[in-house]
């Protein structure tokens, strides 16, 4: 009798390590591709801009950057759309309340910093969310 509930608790327990091994595999990210794109898609545009002035909104410097050089766009697909940007920023001559085209700062203002973002987009909808941001003084 003893060795029939053992082998009937050691049946349960397989069966519940199978259940939470399968949950574990359907919450887990399956990429479907990874790639490379160009900075002329319009959603790409979209993110752009986005992560311009996300950064302007929170940094705490008087001045306004924009991106001066793009070094990489990456496309990751999963069960969303996530882009993966690696720019050079600047600091401009416009104050933050300005929101015109501004030249780079010369001079003792100039700073140039390198920044990495992860955005979830959306772009029927027009949604973006700041997953990641770092950013390192590259000047």
């Amino acid at each position: 009798m003893a060795d029939r509930s053992w082998k009937a608790t050691r049946l349960l327990l397989v069966i519940l390590v199978a259940l939470v091994a399968f949950s574990y595999q359907v919450k887990r990210k399956t990429f479907i591709r990874v790639h490379e794109v160009s900075a002329l898609e319009p959603s790409v545009k979209q993110t752009l801009e986005y992560v311009t002035d996300q950064y302007n909104k929170k940094s705490e410097d008087l001045y306004n950057f924009r991106i001066l050089r793009i070094l990489k766009i990456e496309e990751q697909m999963t069960n969303h759309m996530e882009y993966h940007i690696t720019v050079e920023m600047q600091r401009t001559t416009c104050l933050k309340t300005e929101n015109s085209l501004c030249d780079i700062q010369q001079g003792e203002l100039h700073k140039q910093i390198r920044c990495y973002f992860s955005v979830y987009v959306d772009p029927w909808l027009e949604v973006f969310k700041m997953l990641k941001k770092n950013c390192t003084d590259s000047s």
